[in-house]
């Protein structure tokens, strides 16, 4: 069943337009990319999460993701005028969702960095919970593979609601974890700061997932950050033998 779906997937491949297919598998999909939360986890602000969305954003594009269907979401938007994110609220998200998918028809990817905890992870004033995630995903990207990220404490708890056969989830901890680096000075919390420290080197999301979770366990063993997160990895049936068809195309042009 594996052998017959990746034939099938490399079949479309050969049958789509010439232009379509030097385009690169991510150019049809849309992204989004938020940043849920501005405070340390001393009370204090902290720019850590708005970096990651702004890096993360950036490195998309470098992996084949057309610029203009990368959209990003910060809870405090007129703070970053060079990148002139949206207002981050679940409402915008699900919107942003469709209204992408109306054009960018191939796939979906959701990424986000925040605090979190076992109900969710936190979305400015509001809770985004698995479900509720969940829904909006299944509401806007029905019937395509997806990619989604939540780089939040206790993230592991979205991976349940959130299974999708075409779907590749990644969570910076289990369900019963917090994560790290979510400081005043921090740069970026430690799993974004391992996601694109890892995206040179990685041939596709699963590898990536796996360099991410190598990463952040070094990290935090370096710096005596315990119980470790243990970062999880989560691949839809369907979706993984197809992975050989997303490889990250680093070699297309972008437009700037």
């Amino acid at each position: 069943m594996r052998a017959a779906t990746a034939v099938i997937g490399l079949l479309i491949l050969l049958f789509v337009p010439p232009s379509a297919a030097c385009a690169g598998p991510f150019s049809n999909w849309t992204a989004v990319v938020v940043a849920g939360d501005y405070h340390a986890h001393s009370g204090g602000p902290t720019e850590a999460f708005d970096n990651a969305r702004r890096d993360v954003a950036k490195a998309l594009v470098e992996l084949g993701f057309e610029r203009d269907s990368v959209r990003q979401f910060s809870v405090r938007p007129g703070r970053y005028p060079a990148d002139a994110p949206g207002q981050a609220d679940t409402r915008t998200l699900h919107e942003a969702l469709r209204a992408g998918t109306q054009s960018a028809k191939a796939g979906c990817l959701f990424y986000i960095s925040s605090h979190g905890g076992p109900e969710g992870a936190i979305l400015g004033k509001e809770m985004l919970r698995p479900h509720l995630l969940a829904a909006i995903l299944d509401d806007a990207c029905p019937n395509r593979p997806s990619v989604v990220v939540i780089s939040a404490c206790f993230s592991g708890v979205f991976i349940p609601p959130l299974q999708k056969s075409d779907r590749l989830i990644l969570t910076a901890a289990r369900a019963d974890r917090a994560s790290f680096g979510c400081g005043e000075s921090d740069k970026y919390p430690y799993f974004d700061a391992c996601f694109l420290a890892s995206v040179p080197d990685a041939h596709d999301f699963a590898a990536l997932g796996a360099r991410v979770q190598t990463c952040v366990a070094r990290k935090e063993n370096e710096t005596g950050a315990e119980p470790a997160s243990e970062p999880q990895v989560w691949i839809g049936a369907a979706l993984r033998p197809l992975l050989p068809l997303y490889a990250f195309d680093r070699s297309a042009s972008r437009t700037p």
